[in-house]
């Protein structure tokens, strides 16, 4: 390794003691909400065997779902295997709850690339929420700018909506930033204040334990995520949850089978005793994913790149946004990753496009788990200013030598290490 590169690194550990102590804080209290989740259960090997055909009165599956309740704080969970992305459930999520002649409501700005096939603003796809008759609204309320009496007389001027949809997560957006807990719940109060009867929604996704309290301990109505992010601790081999309120995730969960079948049949595909050992291993997953995700900030941002979050902010996902200013540093940067990934690393990635995104997108992955984003990844769109998004990792050592790999091996940024 280049003895410049070390030497920042070590320093930027050294920086990090402070916040890195944070993060295991909060993952050992999530460790524990965890823990006391699964003895609430009572759970025992006998619902890691896997049933057949319907699965009728599958205990592993109503465990599991329990489980996830309390865990979220919510009156009911469905955790699926059938869910085949977060965009699937989240889908299944509004489709589910909202007909003909109701409103939805996204107020943090345009929802994530994926998200806007399915609400019907771009695409015009079969089956999207502007097919059923339902119409799209658009507010950019960040409640880290403005004041509770604002965001309330926003909502009154939409009129009443059946869904108001919150997105955590910053997705593909530089100036996005992802909102803590305080901040939704903020939005929350503000949605439930002015319009009662409505459906307040969280895409959840990328923000599961990386704070104490998930949005539905905080009032949220619904929602959803996926199992190969946060939840899934890298051990579940597919599949996304919803929670919430009962009869919002029932109405969901109609979606995604059938009205009358619910959240009662399907099976797990013997999937039951990874999906239980990964939302186990899901805080100490998530805490190792976040002090990556520090390190590559203190490094990049000390060369004098623009990080989001900064290496010392709080962090409310397991995002890290680095502008790197050029195509070819975007591409570098994420060929180095999969290089030094422990699975496909002889594979050089090459830009593309993806199914739900408007530009090409360059994706380093090389995970035991398909697109897994809980496992160390990076990606980002072939649009200016050319931003790498990297998230997740299994494990902070492995986050810790592709950095120093990275820093090894580019020649521009060999330049930039003082």
């Amino acid at each position: 390794m280049d003895e410049k590169a070390k030497q920042l690194i070590v320093r930027a550990e050294k920086d990090l003691q402070d916040r890195f102590a944070q993060i295991d804080e909060i993952a050992y209290r999530n460790q524990c909400k965890v823990t006391e989740a699964f003895r609430k259960i009572r759970l025992t090997e006998e619902f890691f065997v896997e049933k057949t055909g319907y699965a009728i009165d599958d205990p592993g599956r109503m465990a599991l779902d329990e489980a996830f309740a309390i865990i979220f704080g919510a009156e009911r969970a469905c955790v699926r295997m059938q869910f085949v992305s977060g965009t699937h459930a989240l889908a299944c999520a509004i489709l589910g709850n909202i007909s003909k002649g109701d409103k939805f409501v996204a107020l943090t700005g345009t929802p994530y690339d994926s998200l806007e096939p399915v609400l019907g603003i771009r695409d015009d796809e079969p089956g999207n929420m502007k097919s059923l008759g339902a119409s799209y609204h658009q507010l950019d309320l960040n409640p880290q700018v403005f004041s509770a009496e604002e965001i309330k007389a926003a909502i009154k001027n939409i009129g009443g909506a059946t869904i108001y949809y919150i997105q955590k997560s910053r997705g593909y957006s530089v100036d996005r930033k992802s909102l803590s807990q305080s901040d939704i719940k903020k939005l929350i109060d503000c949605v439930h204040e002015v319009d009662n009867n409505a459906i307040v929604m969280i895409d959840n996704c990328y923000g599961e334990f990386v704070e104490e309290l998930e949005p539905t301990a905080v009032g949220a109505d619904l929602v959803a995520g996926s199992l190969i992010k946060n939840p899934g601790g890298g051990l579940a081999i597919t599949g996304g949850y919803l929670a919430g309120r009962e009869e919002c995730v029932l109405k969901a969960a109609n979606r995604l089978t059938a009205p009358g079948v619910g959240d009662h049949l399907g099976v797990s595909y013997n999937q039951y005793r990874s999906i239980f050992q990964g939302l186990f291993m899901a805080p100490l997953v998530v805490s190792q994913a976040l002090k990556g995700a520090s390190l590559y900030a203190m490094v990049f941002e000390k060369m004098g790149f623009v990080v989001s979050p900064g290496p010392l902010e709080q962090r409310y996902d397991i995002i890290q946004s680095i502008i790197l200013g050029s195509k070819d540093k975007l591409v570098e940067f994420c060929q180095t990753i999969q290089k030094y990934s422990p699975v496909n690393s002889h594979v050089n990635p090459a830009p593309a496009q993806m199914p739900g995104y408007q530009d090409e997108v360059v994706m380093a992955g090389g995970t035991f788990v398909e697109n897994s984003t809980i496992e160390f990844s990076a990606d980002g769109p072939l649009r200016t200013p050319y931003v790498a998004y990297m998230q997740g990792g299994l494990s902070y050592h492995h986050i810790r030598y592709c950095l120093e790999r990275t820093l090894s091996e580019s020649k521009s940024l060999q330049a930039k290490i003082s």
